[in-house]
């Protein structure tokens, strides 16, 4: 079998950027009270909004959340297990999809003017907005791992109760909620397998 390290010179991208962002990278459940900046906020989205989404649609819409405020109108929302760490966590990130993302189609598809039309059917735009808005969801773990953050991704949360707490008057629907910081106390899990090459890819 190839070696990690020779498979890792196959690629552009320096071995150690590829750690970082994959081989090194995991799901931190404690964080430091090191703050996060609203700059390192936007230069993660600034980043990763360049990636691509079906027809340019971009539906994911992100709510920050770094107040007391903010997190003690979340927490009831989060499954027992993710509430401490979302408590200390310096700022969550609630991702959702926006159902009505075709209202921006005439810019960000401008050169198609009924691409909005497409999408005139609420129940389809939905399944559309979901997929796409989990894409940018993974986009947006790599571009906080590539900001020196650690993220703690979650989908242990009951989402119709975060979307009446604070999206009650847009339809956007919650999908994954990140919390974001650098790690704290023992913030990792031990690695857990993965699965070979071989198991997942077949060629024809």
């Amino acid at each position: 079998m190839t070696s990690t390290v020779s498979l890792a010179d196959s690629l552009h991208l320096p071995q150690d950027v590829q750690d970082l962002l994959f081989r090194e990278a995991r799901t931190a459940n404690s964080f430091s009270d090191e703050p996060v900046g609203e700059e390192q906020i936007q230069a993660i989205y600034d980043l990763v909004k360049w990636a691509p989404t079906s027809m340019n649609t971009q539906p994911l819409r992100a709510l920050v959340i770094r107040t007391e405020e903010g997190k003690q109108r979340l927490l009831p929302h989060m499954s027992e297990g993710n509430r401490a760490k979302t408590a200390a966590a310096p700022v969550t990130v609630v991702l959702a999809a926006d159902i009505d993302f075709h209202e921006n189609l005439p810019k960000t598809f401008p050169h198609k003017p009924d691409a909005k039309d497409m999408f005139a059917d609420e129940s389809g735009r939905e399944g559309f907005a979901r997929l796409n808005a989990l894409l940018q969801i993974g986009y947006f773990i790599i571009g906080v791992r590539a900001a020196g953050l650690a993220a703690g991704p979650m989908t242990g949360f009951d989402a119709a109760g975060i979307d009446a707490e604070f999206f009650a008057d847009r339809k956007w629907k919650s999908l994954v909620v990140v919390n974001v910081g650098k790690p704290g106390e023992n913030p990792w899990f031990d690695r857990l397998p993965r699965l070979d090459y071989d198991e997942v890819v077949e060629t024809v």
